[in-house]
């Protein structure tokens, strides 16, 4: 049976329990101002602490947001226009773009990670219960930072549509079990997908495992492809990651063996179509059954099995372009077409960002 390393109940019921010290005490955060080049990829630790990917800047920060909650009764929100009530804010200026979408577990505020202007400022906002839309002020607050070691250089390559600067994917993800954060993004070298996993609170550099795929569109063993998105679970018992790559491996890792070895090889549990990017990815429990919703940049969102999804047997061998998919089954989620962002508000619920209409629309939906 496959459930969540922390279920969203259990989560939110132990941090409650804590012994009521700051996030700042406990963890050893130091008060300043985090020295952010970007706001990326968001996930939330213990006691309030909302982790932040700086791909710009090489670095992940562990922030004190001092919002422990009591939740009470969690409320939908809807904003028909984000973009336009983040523009209300002062301090952002147009454009700007939303990065992520992160739920404290403690409180159901929403987090949203943002780049403004166009120098592209990092900054953090808040959506509180009452819709209210405020922005996280980091000019004076506790905060830890771990550097990310031989991050690629911060510059374009490639000419046409396969130009890109891949520092930008120095952090790809970002999720938080068992006291660490692991940390999907790429190196600068000739294997550069990583999984980095840092104990929490961080004390020292980042270490990192070269992950290594069976890519079953490609027909190939790959150690290049990136990590778009990921979820730590516990698959029979262990402690397992499920990592989404572009195109659109669905691949097995037990966390056991990220950052102990040099290369960790993962087993691909599913293909979900090439020529595909996922976006976004949660777990959740309904009908007595668990599942995964991911949001694709051309697939749409997808609500796949669990079912044995354990299996020691993966995908080895090539998937067919006439037959595209192969291994967990899924099916497409019409009415969510457009999401580019998700998590989990409560145990019925979910969180999402969508495309439409030219507008980023935020709202809340019933799991599928």
């Amino acid at each position: 049976m496959l459930r969540s390393l922390w279920s969203w109940g259990l989560w939110a019921l132990l941090l409650s329990l804590a012994v009521p010290l700051s996030a700042a005490h406990r963890w050893g955060l130091k008060e300043g101002t985090p020295d952010l080049v970007s706001a990326g990829q968001l996930a939330f630790g213990p006691d309030g602490v909302l982790f932040v990917g700086d791909s710009k800047g090489a670095a992940v920060f562990a922030i004190d947001t001092g919002d422990v909650g009591p939740a009470g009764e969690v409320h939908a929100r809807s904003l028909d226009d984000l973009a336009a009530a983040l523009g209300q804010l002062p301090g952002l200026t147009g454009p700007i773009a939303v990065n992520d979408l992160a739920v404290n577990p403690l409180s159901g505020q929403i987090y949203l990670s943002l780049a403004s202007g166009p120098e592209r400022k990092p900054a953090i906002a808040r959506i509180d219960q009452s819709q209210k839309l405020a922005l996280l002020d980091l000019s004076k607050v506790p905060f830890l930072k771990a550097t990310l070691p031989n991050p690629p250089e911060d510059k374009v390559t490639g000419e046409g549509p396969r130009a890109r600067n891949r520092r930008d994917e120095t952090v790809t993800d970002l999720a938080y079990a068992g006291g660490k954060l692991l940390v999907a993004g790429v190196t600068a070298g000739v294997a550069p997908s990583t999984i980095r996993e840092i104990a929490f609170p961080f004390a020292d550099q980042a270490t990192g495992t070269v992950v290594e795929i069976y890519h079953g569109a490609h027909g190939r063993m790959e150690d290049n492809a990136t990590v778009r998105t990921m979820v730590a679970m516990n698959i029979d018992g262990v402690p397992s990651l499920l990592a989404g790559f572009t195109c659109t491996p669905l691949v097995r890792f037990p966390i056991a063996g990220l950052g102990k070895q040099e290369k960790s090889r993962g087993t691909t549990v599913a293909e979900l179509g090439n020529r595909n990017m996922p976006l976004d990815l949660i777990a959740y429990r309904k009908g007595g059954e668990d599942y995964l919703l991911m949001s694709n940049n051309n697939r749409g969102v997808m609500k796949i099995s669990t079912r044995e999804i354990g299996r020691e047997q993966g995908i080895v061998a090539p998937v067919s372009s006439e037959k595209l998919t192969e291994g967990q089954a899924f099916e497409a989620v019409a009415g969510l077409a457009g999401t580019v962002q998700l998590d989990r508000l409560d145990e019925g619920r979910a969180v999402v960002i969508r495309q439409q209409e030219g507008k980023l629309r935020l709202e809340t939906v019933a799991l599928p």
